[in-house]
């Protein structure tokens, strides 16, 4: 719930859109005309340092102009509303990606160059993931009264191998009834699908399940994901990357596939907006990361991301960005049919 009033929320609002436009502190002068408010200066300057005192804007001192900070961008953000890409841009958009021939390869680069170009920023864009990891069968080895040996092989002949300990002394018989238990609850479930699976279990078998869980969640991630870039040049003109240190630490996230792994974890179907300290990683913890999945709607099958400074044009990024992977979701379902084979629920 917002404790600031209407005119602080205009005189907020104003700041932030001058200071997107014109990356420099915003003047009280500055915002009464653009504002065009029908108070005095003295009365914005008190709104400002009611701002300031909040927690929305930064001041290096009192007389100072005014810099909005991560809770300013982010309560304007949350007052937006629904962001629509103007109908010449979507016409445009369309027609590039129609004039691409049907390669999934061409589309992703498209989407990358085309976001980058709108934003401004950096874009990156994950192509679709490979097949899921899926559950064939596990075994229970007992190796001590309280340590078994759990051995679960996938789909493709591949063999994970775990310690387990367990509080209770097991015989080998309660272990295999329990791996069989386990094969005919858990049969051909991908680990999304397992996780939920497990979240149903009790006991042992829960638990069991949830190492289960891990170690296929481990397989997903170590399988290799193609990443689309485009954008560079855009951040080296922000005056936020002025410093080479900076940007050194984005690209490095970026080349050591980190930024991927971060905008695959995110399984909102909304493009997701994280704000400067919002984000975990260290190296974009000044970065705004706008995130959006792609693919049919229960099973995303790739990811997109625009990464770039706080002092970011939302509105229209977030309107791109959306509009890119909607049309992105229709093209690859259109490609690999509603339910692509190495995605579909209970595939056998």
């Amino acid at each position: 719930m917002s404790n600031l009033t209407l005119r602080e929320e205009t005189i907020l609002s104003s700041i932030i859109r001058q200071y997107i436009a014109q990356a420099l502190p915003v003047s009280s002068a500055s915002i009464l005309g653009e504002c065009g408010l029908d108070v005095s200066s003295a009365t914005v300057r008190n709104d400002v340092a009611h701002l300031e005192e909040e927690g929305y804007i930064i001041r290096p001192h009192y007389a100072a102009g005014s810099i909005p900070s991560d809770r300013g961008y982010r309560h304007y953000v949350s007052t937006l509303a629904q962001p629509t890409l103007p109908l010449e841009v979507q016409f445009m958009v369309n027609h590039l990606f129609h004039q691409v021939e049907d390669k999934l390869e061409e589309w992703l680069n498209l989407a990358a160059t085309l976001l980058a170009q709108h934003t401004k920023s950096v874009a990156v864009v994950t192509a679709p993931r490979p097949s899921s990891a899926r559950f064939k069968h596990a075994e229970l080895v007992s190796l001590k009264p309280q340590l078994a040996l759990a051995v679960l092989v996938l789909d493709g002949a591949k063999v994970h191998q775990q310690l387990i300990s367990f509080d209770e002394i097991q015989s080998q018989e309660e272990l295999s009834k329990l791996a069989a238990s386990l094969n005919t609850k858990l049969a051909k479930l991908t680990a999304a699908q397992l996780h939920r699976a497990a979240s149903k279990l009790t006991g042992l078998e829960k638990r069991i399940a949830q190492d289960i869980f891990r170690m296929m969640e481990s397989e997903d991630k170590r399988a290799g994901q193609e990443i689309f870039l485009d954008g560079w040049q855009y951040l080296l003109s922000q005056p936020e990357f002025s410093h080479s240190a900076r940007l050194a630490n984005l690209m490095n996230l970026v080349n050591e596939r980190k930024l991927a792994e971060l905008i695959n974890a995110s399984q909102d179907p909304c493009v997701q907006v994280f704000i400067g300290r919002e984000n975990q990683a260290e190296a974009i913890k000044e970065c705004s990361v706008l995130i959006s999945n792609y693919g049919p709607p229960d099973e995303p099958l790739g990811s997109m991301a625009v990464v770039g400074p706080t002092r970011m044009a939302y509105q229209h990024a977030i309107s791109m960005l959306s509009y890119i992977a909607s049309l992105m979701s229709m093209l690859v379902t259109e490609l690999y049919g509603p339910y692509p084979e190495s995605n579909r629920r209970g595939a056998s």
